[in-house]
């Protein structure tokens, strides 16, 4: 039986984390170069890079023009990785895409990896469908990133910068910065959120060495005006009111990053109206991140799952929930600073269930467990399914508590399945 395009971009010869451009630079060549059709936002970070783009290509969208939008992991389907217009590749489409792509591949001597595929697939498409412009999330850094191949973008885009992959990128926030700041590139405008000092002043000098304009947004300018479980409204700037549908409380800085970027983009020419910001901004969808899955109990999913990230989380949980103890289904992958990430929830946490998200580097169940225990003195059980484990977390929660899954967004779309599909 002949694979699946799914199956074929994911044999074992396409695994593994491979460093350089040689590949991908092989593949694109190969397809005739589709990557010097388009032009580009690029967008990396440590935190907010897919919340971000996705308000940035909604924004797009609502102005007029055909987008493209390139981001990972998935957390529903694969195709949500590579959207038009907000549309997901369709099967077909997918099919394509993969045929065009596979003599190629098969033909180098040196396979090219998974993440590779699909960064050349998301270029062919894009051309493919007319896209005007192409959002680009960063995979993992931004130097070495398949993704990087592009040319100077539009804008490059700089969300929060933390530790997180150090085994690869660094052991320092300069250090992570240095690399993530790699997307930068003469002739591109470049926004950064401005959070971290140290990472700050790399991005500056960075700018400075390839003579780019650097901006920030403004965040004494961002008021919260309302937050419920499906959405927040918020000001920012010289916009009164503005709606987004996503609602962890760091959600309006990551919009006003988005804003500040549309807003550079109107520097250079794109035509995008104040309607089309705020039309943008409520009709965007980014499952996974402070996600409603169900009411009684409520259930929330998101897909923090490293200490700055799940900060943020925790705040959120604290605003919408002031003084309560929550059900936790955890998963992680075992390279994540878990005990940080224990630490920030003991506090929160009325107990956990511990499961294995669908990746070769999750933590096992029990050792997850284990960990928590220890760390959080909060009873903590291992399961042997994500479904088991949100059925456990429901049954101690009863009708009126409050669960959320937290610690990857590998395990979402399992974790979704099991709540809505549960009879409790």
């Amino acid at each position: 039986m002949a694979m699946t395009p799914l199956e074929y971009i994911s044999q074992e010869r396409f695994q593994g984390f491979k460093p350089g451009f040689d590949r991908i630079h092989a593949l694109l060549d190969g397809l005739g170069h589709p990557e010097r059709k388009l032009r580009y936002v690029h967008v990396a970070g440590t935190n907010g890079k897919g919340s971000t783009s996705a308000c940035i290509a909604s924004v797009l969208r609502e102005a007029g023009y055909r987008v493209g939008l390139y981001t990972s992991p998935y957390v529903i389907c694969w195709n949500e990785r590579i959207q038009v217009d907000g549309q997901y590749i369709p099967d077909a489409d997918f099919a394509e895409a993969v045929e065009a792509i596979q003599p190629v591949a098969d033909s180098m001597e040196d396979a090219p990896s998974q993440f590779e595929l699909e960064t050349a697939l998301a270029f062919w498409y894009f051309v493919r469908r007319g896209c005007e412009i192409a959002v680009m999330e960063v995979g993992m850094g931004g130097a070495w990133d398949a993704t990087n191949v592009i040319p100077a973008p539009e804008a490059a885009v700089l969300c929060a910068i933390a530790l997180d992959h150090t085994a690869v990128l660094g052991k320092t926030v300069a250090e992570i910065a240095s690399v993530k700041s790699g997307i930068i590139k003469s002739g591109c405008d470049v926004i950064s959120y401005g959070n971290e000092p140290e990472a700050e002043a790399v991005i500056a000098e960075k700018c400075r060495e390839q003579g780019c304009r650097l901006f920030l947004p403004d965040f004494s300018q961002l008021t919260l005006l309302e937050q419920e479980l499906d959405a927040l409204r918020f000001s920012y700037g010289r916009y009164p009111e503005l709606t987004l549908p996503l609602v962890g409380s760091y959600q309006p800085k990551n919009a006003a990053l988005a804003i500040t970027a549309i807003e550079v983009l109107r520097t250079r020419g794109y035509r995008i109206s104040d309607e089309a910001v705020v039309s943008g901004l409520k009709s965007v969808r980014w499952p996974g991140r402070f996600e409603l899955l169900r009411r009684d109990p409520v259930f929330i999913l998101d897909g923090s799952h490293n200490p700055q990230g799940m900060e943020a989380t925790v705040e959120s949980l604290k605003a919408h929930f002031p003084g309560k103890k929550l059900w936790f289904l955890m998963g992680v992958m075992a390279d994540k600073d878990v005990h940080g990430i224990a630490r920030l929830l003991g506090p929160l946490a009325a107990g956990f269930a511990a499961v294995e998200p669908p990746n070769p580097r999750a933590m096992k169940p029990q050792e997850l467990a284990t960990l928590l225990r220890t760390d959080t003195g909060a009873e903590a059980q291992a399961f042997d399914s994500i479904e088991a484990g949100a059925d456990w977390v429901l049954r101690q929660a009863g009708k009126d508590g409050i669960c959320a899954a937290l610690g990857s967004l590998y395990f979402s779309a399992q974790v979704r399945e099991a709540v809505r599909g549960s009879t409790l």
